[in-house]
């Protein structure tokens, strides 16, 4: 390891201000990564965490302000391979091409060519198991990528990164979509890249993930530089100030009384089973009633909660939803039965992202907008207005593309949507995936006010934050339900059921 004291940072920012419009993104920022740490980036939405992101990889230039890689001034933004031997941004959402294999997707547009300029796919492949065996991401190169799971696409990417000289990482959100398992083959591997000289920048809002991984922590809010400190320092409500600006909010949605007995049913699955996924699963969730489904991202959690939304059928088992029974695999079978959806996926299931805010939040209210299938926009505009202030959804106006938004404004749109059909029952899935910790409280605020409408809510996650809220928690492991806990659970003794682990053992 090279001595801290003399080593210069690996990347630095200093003074660095952005400017778009009259929107401040950075005010006078800075940050200093030094060699061979995970050193974490946080904030809230909108505290400047992606313009920083951009200005360090050479995708946005600052307004004023300087960066430096090893203590020599940033390449100009046109000398786009300089950049990549500097650093390089392993995002949330995959810049992975499935459509192409392992191989030609670690050398996009780098493919060595034989005689009469075609390419040798033999080269290509060499160098890609090379590339792979040296940073010990066991893929096959001739795989298609589409056929890889996340995890996979992400040891890709990172490998792909790499292979351009750069040691400098920077890792966007990148367990967003694991699991507990996934998660820690993650962090086993960034900690043998970091005894091989690579350096990572871990953004995540999963303030758990900090204290397991980072050494040293910076804070952004209201695009300023707020505090960089040792993450062994560091308590987990004095970095929850940090980034609000105030102290944490302890209990927010600590539950009243648990639903009554004789509550009508808002969901009941009988003996539900789906090849692959899960088996003999029974479940009942009653009016104003938030029970949990957790598990790890193979234990069928997702997968029930999707059969319920109408996104898969099972192969056996009845769904019946507020009396009724929706056609197996329907989606509009089950929004006419009273569900709304937050899915898995916000990128990919969540919106139309050249869509408005006002289309999106109301692609399931369509008779609600006009007579004879005519959609009229005052209508429209009108209810899309009532979700913004509802939802708190930070946008000059309905017209805006939700790509537009930062990530927790697009999961406000996604909720909004799904509360927009005043629902029976609400089935969330991984609500508060990727978005802030200030988001993340408003967003499961707004749940529990449903719950206290008399909407039954059902969430499948295994995010102890998500279930922290429910009334009681059912967990699945290996596609079968195998404990149900009370309000009262402690982490502990949650997350040994969601792996599989008997602690009496």
């Amino acid at each position: 390891m090279r001595d801290m004291g003399t080593a210069p940072p690996v990347a630095e920012a200093t003074g660095v201000t952005k400017r778009f419009g009259s929107t401040v993104a950075l005010d006078q920022a800075k940050i200093a990564v030094m060699p061979g740490e995970t050193h974490a980036l946080v904030g809230r939405n909108g505290a400047g965490k992606s313009t920083l992101v951009a200005i360090l990889t050479g995708l946005a230039a600052p307004d004023e302000g300087t960066v430096s890689f090893g203590g020599r001034p940033a390449p100009r933004l046109t000398e786009r391979n300089a950049w990549r031997r500097r650093v390089a941004c392993v995002y949330q959402k995959s810049t992975i091409i499935p459509e192409l294999t392992v191989a030609e997707n670690l050398f996009l547009n780098r493919y060595d060519r034989g005689r009469g300029g075609l390419i040798s796919w033999r080269t290509l492949r060499r160098k890609a198991r090379e590339l792979l065996e040296t940073w010990s991401v066991d893929v096959d190169v001739q795989a298609a990528a589409g056929d890889l799971n996340v995890e996979q696409r992400q040891f890709v990417e990172i490998a792909r990164a790499l292979s351009f000289g750069a040691r400098f990482v920077i890792l966007d959100e990148p367990t967003a979509q694991l699991d507990a398992a996934a998660i820690s083959r993650l962090f086993d591997r960034v900690r043998d890249l970091q005894q091989q000289g690579v350096t990572f920048l871990y953004i995540s809002h999963h303030l758990p993930e900090i204290y397991d991984i980072c050494g040293t922590v910076t804070v952004f809010r209201d695009a300023r530089h707020i505090l960089t400190a040792p993450v062994a320092g560091l308590s987990r409500a004095e970095l929850v100030a940090a980034m609000t600006g105030e102290a944490a909010l302890a209990g927010q949605h600590a539950r009243g009384a648990p639903a009554p007995a004789d509550e009508a049913v808002a969901l009941g699955v009988e003996r539900l089973a789906l090849a692959g996924a899960y088996q003999d699963v029974s479940l009942q969730v009653r009016a104003g009633e938030i029970v949990g489904l957790a598990g790890a991202a193979n234990s069928g959690r997702t997968e029930v909660a999707e059969s319920v939304a109408g996104l898969r059928a099972a192969d056996t088992g009845t769904v019946t939803i507020g009396g009724r029974r929706p056609h197996p695999g329907s989606v509009p079978a089950a929004l006419a039965a009273g569900v709304g959806f937050v899915p898995q996926d916000r990128h990919h299931q969540g919106f139309v992202p050249e869509m408005s805010i006002a289309d999106n939040g109301t692609l399931t209210i369509p008779e609600r907008l006009g007579r004879f299938g005519f959609i009229g926009k005052a209508q429209r505009d009108e209810l899309a207005l009532s979700m913004i202030e509802n939802l708190a959804i930070k946008t000059p106006g309905p017209g805006l593309p939700v790509s537009g938004l930062s990530g927790g404004n697009q999961q406000k749109v996604v909720m909004a949507r799904a509360l927009a059909n005043d629902p029976r029952l609400l089935v969330l899935i991984n609500p508060t995936a990727g978005v802030d910790v200030r988001s993340k409280e408003f967003l499961l605020g707004k749940v529990g006010e449903a719950a206290g409408s008399g909407t039954g809510v059902l969430i499948a996650s295994d995010e102890l934050d998500d279930l922290r809220m429910c009334d009681r928690v059912l967990v699945m492991f290996q596609g079968r339900m195998t404990a149900e806990m009370a309000g009262d659970w402690n982490d502990h003794e949650l997350v040994a059921a969601m792996e599989g682990v008997d602690l009496d053992a």
